[in-house]
């Protein structure tokens, strides 16, 4: 099965930079997709074999995820079951037979750090406690742009962006509890080198030149190891200031 995720940047404008044309070439059983920025009935999209399910924030051109599939799921579950953050749409469930499929759009501490205590104290702890629980159940794989770069080969100027929204030390931790609980970082799996980024500043000449942040990923239970045969990231693809990212399981 393969599976891609992807922050968008806001489908309508993804749309008109090629997106079609990627999914009708990455032969993706799902594609993940976060920051979609808009409501059903604002994207005119139509690809042949795939459905799209939706999980829209309140705010109208605002956050959200959704999941693009051409195998169709046994159920859907939009949200962790917290009023208080599931209004940004933030988070959408697919349960499959093997497993669940969670596609995260989580939430930036912002540049002042504003929103840091949110992420730290409430957003990363409820998530990590959604995932077990759904665990408990069956395997999970859990996939999109979670905000954070782990370890400092996971971005390209570690030292300067020390204590900056992305790369805080408690956003850090969040992923390390993560890690900790058994989920698997599959990317590292394979390429424990520096240089793989998924995210580039809009400034001149930043993407070209590979000054990055890896702050998308695919994360699995440890039961499916056995499983993983592939993940790679696409960074020539372009479309958005993130870039798709591919897990392959048996």
């Amino acid at each position: 099965m393969k599976l891609i995720s992807w922050n968008v940047n806001g489908l309508r404008a993804c749309l008109k930079k090629g997106f079609a044309d990627f999914v009708a070439v990455g032969d993706a059983d799902v594609i993940c997709l976060q920051e979609v920025r808009a409501l059903p009935d604002q994207v005119d999209m139509e690809i042949p074999g795939y459905t799209m399910i939706w999980n829209p924030a309140l705010k109208r051109g605002y956050s959200g995820t959704a999941f693009l599939t051409r195998r169709m799921p046994l159920a859907v579950y939009p949200g962790m079951g917290y009023a208080e953050h599931d209004t940004e749409g933030r988070v959408l469930t697919a349960e499959f037979e093997e497993y669940f499929l969670v596609t995260v759009y989580t939430p930036n501490a912002k540049r002042e750090l504003t929103r840091l205590d949110y992420r730290e104290n409430e957003w990363d702890r409820t998530f990590l406690k959604f995932v077990r629980k759904l665990e408990k159940k069956k395997p999970v794989v859990f996939c999109g742009d979670l905000n954070v770069s782990h370890r400092e080969i996971d971005l390209a100027n570690p030292k300067s962006n020390r204590g900056n929204a992305g790369f805080t030390d408690e956003e850090r931790a969040g992923f390390d509890r993560m890690v900790k609980a058994g989920f698997i970082d599959t990317f590292r799996e394979f390429e424990t080198g520096p240089g793989h980024y998924t995210w580039w500043s809009n400034r001149p000449g930043v993407r070209e030149r590979n000054v990055g942040w890896r702050l998308d990923y695919f994360l699995i239970s440890s039961v499916l190891r056995p499983r993983l045969i592939g993940a790679s990231i696409l960074a020539d693809v372009l479309g958005s200031d993130h870039c798709p990212i591919v897990v392959e399981l048996d």
